[in-house]
C-alpha cells in the first residue's frame, strides 16, 4: 500500500525513474479498488450501460494523471521517454510491447532521467 501512496503524492512527478516494484504495486493497488468501486456500483445499482458507474467513473478519473506519471517515469527507469507511452494507442501490438518495457529491469547507475533509485 505504501507505494500506492507514494505513486499518488507524485502525481505530476513526470521525471525521475520508478522501480518495477513502485509500478507494478501501484498498478495492482489500482486494479482492486476500481474492482471494488465496480462491485459498489453494481450493488447500488449505478453501473450505466457501459459497466461504469459514478463511484468507478470518478475513480478513474482521479487515478489517470497518477497512472499516466508513475508509467513515464518507469519508463524512464528503463532509458526510454515517456513519449513510448503512446504505443498505447496502437491495437495488440502496442500493449505488448509497453508490458515487455514495464516488465524490463532498470538500467543499471545514472540513465539520462537520473539516479537508480535501487540505490
Amino acid at each position: 500500500m505504501n507505494w500506492y501512496i507514494e505513486a499518488i503524492k507524485k502525481y505530476a512527478v513526470f521525471n525521475g525513474r520508478a522501480r518495477r516494484k513502485e509500478y507494478w504495486l501501484f498498478s495492482l493497488v489500482n486494479l482492486l479498488i476500481a474492482f471494488g468501486c465496480g462491485f459498489l456500483d453494481g450493488m447500488l445499482g449505478m453501473a450505466g450501460s457501459l459497466g461504469l458507474g459514478p463511484i468507478g467513473g470518478i475513480y478513474s478519473l482521479a487515478m489517470l494523471l497518477p497512472g499516466i506519471a508513475v508509467s513515464i517515469r518507469r519508463l524512464h527507469d528503463t532509458d526510454r521517454s515517456g513519449w513510448w507511452l503512446l504505443l498505447a494507442f496502437v491495437p495488440f501490438i502496442g500493449g505488448i510491447v509497453l508490458l515487455v518495457f514495464m516488465v524490463l529491469d532498470s538500467t543499471p547507475g545514472k540513465n539520462s532521467f537520473g539516479p537508480n533509485p535501487k540505490g
